[in-house]
């Protein structure tokens, strides 16, 4: 069980050994009228969203892409001596990492490290009892949720929870704040400002669907959708923010093979775009493969930390991993 309660997926140990010891080595024209031009950080978006030759389709090559930034010495997130305690038992125990501005981050560790506790903790789902949380040189503990969003940093849940009875397409426009329709007088003292600010959402929305690749799914009933379509549609949601940094809670967990591949894409590519994710995630495939670097937590604190290759082969992360084995 997570850190919350929640059932995961584990690692076996014949599945961390091998896994291991394979990754000694590298893992092998149209246009949008708009009303209003874009706001800077929209912009990052037009490369993928212009409409291609094909409806359906949406251009993802990365020769035009714009390359990643080269990463910032100052991070865009701090953790410092963080702590949450429920009872006797100190689910995060002094915590303290820094999650560099333009990486892709994994968090990763044993079932019940704390990972699911810190992200609660950094997106103020939970109020730390002890430290600080700093996003982009603001503190962010003690906020509500609806100001971290509003910050710019968006998380994702390892089961999403979409409204099952409305479309795909409904449920991404719901995710921009502050809509000026949300309040009851505005439908009649001003419904010119209403139209526009939900006809600029639904734009976007049509946009960022085709960048998750649901873009042939918007009319559709949010509740059918598969499992991995369910992953993809959070990550839409929290792109209608524009957000700066997005956390991912285990986005491979319960997604078969075929459909992971696609949310993989999406995700480097949204990085390769400039935003910031720290992931939590059981498979080390999937880890090894995109993360760079790669935290270790187990028991509440940050056990190790560093480049993939190193971590994979540190004594105290294996124990971790294997412990009762070793020990045996």
């Amino acid at each position: 069980m997570g850190g919350d309660g929640r059932r995961t997926e584990t690692v076996s140990v014949s599945d961390f050994t091998a896994k291991r010891n394979r990754f000694s080595g590298k893992a092998p024209s149209g246009s949008v009228r708009r009303a209003r031009p874009p706001s800077p950080r929209l912009r990052r978006f037009a490369p993928v969203v212009q409409t291609p030759a094909h409806p359906s389709a949406v251009s993802l090559d990365p020769s035009s892409m714009s390359p990643s930034s080269t990463v910032a010495a100052e991070p865009l997130l701090r953790v410092e001596g963080v702590a949450k305690a429920y009872g006797s038992l100190r689910a995060v125990d002094g915590v303290s990492f820094s999650v560099a501005r333009g990486s892709l981050t994994a968090l990763i560790g044993p079932n019940g490290a704390g990972k699911t506790t810190t992200f609660d903790l950094i997106a103020a789902a939970r109020r730390p009892d002890a430290g600080r949380i700093v996003f982009d040189g603001r503190r962010l503990d003690g906020l509500p949720p609806h100001r971290v969003f509003q910050a710019g940093l968006a998380r994702t849940f390892q089961v999403p929870r979409p409204f099952a009875a409305m479309t795909v397409l409904e449920n991404v426009m719901l995710a921009p704040l502050q809509q000026a329709g949300e309040r009851f007088w505005a439908n009649w003292l001003t419904p010119a400002r209403v139209r526009e600010q939900e006809r600029a959402a639904r734009e976007r929305a049509h946009h960022v669907l085709e960048v998750c690749a649901l873009a042939g799914k918007a009319g559709q009933l949010a509740g059918e959708l598969s499992g991995g379509q369910h992953k993809l549609l959070e990550l839409a949601r929290v792109l209608m923010i524009e957000p700066r940094m997005i956390l991912l809670d285990e986005p491979a967990a319960g997604v078969n093979p075929a459909l992971l591949e696609t949310l993989i894409d999406r995700v480097q590519l949204l990085h390769r775009q400039g935003i910031t994710f720290l992931l939590i995630e059981h498979n080390m495939d999937l880890v090894m493969r995109i993360c760079d670097p790669v935290i270790v937590m187990a028991q509440g604190r940050v056990l190790a930390e560093g480049p993939p290759s190193k971590v994979r082969d540190d004594p105290r992360v294996v124990d971790a991993y294997l412990g009762e084995v070793t020990h045996a």
